[in-house]
């Protein structure tokens, strides 16, 4: 039916056929993807520095802290222990910084949502999340460096004054 009434036609342009909806969300929103684009890549960068500045500030103070390490090992402290010790000093500081952090992010996703025609809200379960991968990033980055300096034999931290 469609296809006799086109066909009838006088002109011989194409029909181009789009969803209104799909057109004005791809034109209203076009600045909010684009900056959705640009959160997400230096969101990235920034995860990407603060690893490398985590990890380098773990083996500076296992490095400053290898003949305590050696001592403990030497007076029976297991891995376990060790790892312990230094985690519970990372985490104390990255649970810190996400009370701090994370209601400041809140409340400006709250407002930036605000603007928008079709109000969402921001669930707090992705808040969540991001305390957790803060703080397993962190776990894993500390814990590997912490185990590796803890497996070495203990007698190597302590020859050398």
């Amino acid at each position: 039916m469609y296809r006799t009434n086109l066909e009838g036609t006088t002109t011989r342009t194409a029909f181009y056929l789009c969803i209104l909806d799909e057109k004005l969300d791809r034109t209203n929103y076009a600045k909010e993807i684009q900056l959705s684009q640009v959160f997400s890549a230096f969101s990235a960068l920034a995860i990407l520095i603060s690893c490398l500045g985590l990890l380098g500030l773990v083996s500076f103070m296992v490095e400053r802290r290898t003949k305590e390490i050696g001592i403990r090992k030497i007076l029976g402290a297991s891995e376990y222990n060790i790892l312990r010790l230094f985690l519970k000093e990372f985490l104390f500081l990255v649970v810190i910084s996400n009370a701090i952090a994370l209601p400041i992010a809140y409340w400006g996703i709250h407002q930036w949502l605000e603007s928008f025609a079709y109000r969402t809200q921001a669930e707090i379960t992705l808040f969540a999340g991001t305390g957790l991968l803060t703080l397993s990033i962190t776990g894993i980055t500390v814990g590997f460096l912490i185990l590796k300096n803890a497996r070495r034999n203990p007698v190597d931290a302590l020859r050398y004054e």
